[in-house]
């Protein structure tokens, strides 16, 4: 299936962002093969979720490819999101996430295998190689960072960063003052960046 290429904002009519009612409806409605129903969901996730994906992945092409593949398994694999379990759009940026993380550790394995082998003959300095390595290790100690934040920072970055919510989202979805979710973003950032070392 192939899918339009559009990033850009939410197209007339959408669905507000915190009626994950929406989202369910449609992906039941795409389980049973109903191609109006994923159209509408592309066109109000997908700005969304190439965000995400584009966070994680970087490259702008393979990201691109990266949320053909998330629609794509959106679309075969609809019958396995339970509404009783949880929200359908949470359910589609898991996905996001899973195939973006998944891209991002294919292109190191890439990498490394290509080291292995070529290092010898590398024309290249291998300094070049460790820093690319060195940036995939920042991001899964990034990670682990965040999994020692006390629970309500680490619970509204999680959302921002690995579900795509906004900082207003988030208020609404945890019925928080929006300046109280700011103030854990703040903190829990400021957190992460002294655990990894990283200069103010």
């Amino acid at each position: 299936m192939l899918i339009s290429m559009t990033h850009g904002g939410e197209t007339a009519g959408a669905a507000h962002s915190d009626d994950g009612d929406v989202y369910d409806a449609l992906l039941q409605r795409i389980a049973r093969r109903d191609k109006p129903a994923f159209a509408a969901l592309y066109d109000q996730l997908s700005p969304r979720v190439f965000g995400l994906v584009l966070r994680i992945v970087v490259d702008r092409a393979q990201s691109e490819e990266v949320l053909q593949e998330v629609f794509l398994e959106v679309w075969e694999k609809a019958d396995r999101f339970a509404a009783d379990r949880g929200r359908g759009r949470a359910w589609v940026f898991m996905i996001a996430h899973r195939r973006a993380v998944d891209r991002v550790k294919s292109a190191q394995a890439s990498v490394d295998r290509d080291v292995r082998t070529g290092r010898r003959d590398l024309e290249v300095p291998f300094d070049a190689v460790a820093e690319d390595a060195e940036v995939r290790v920042e991001g899964e100690r990034a990670r682990a960072a965040l999994d020692q934040l006390p629970a309500a920072q680490r619970e509204v970055l999680a959302m921002a960063y690995f579900d795509g919510y906004s900082q207003s989202e988030i208020a609404v979805t945890l019925s928080t003052p929006l300046g109280t979710v700011k103030t854990r973003m703040r903190d829990g950032i400021a957190r992460l960046r002294k655990a990894m070392g990283v200069a103010e």
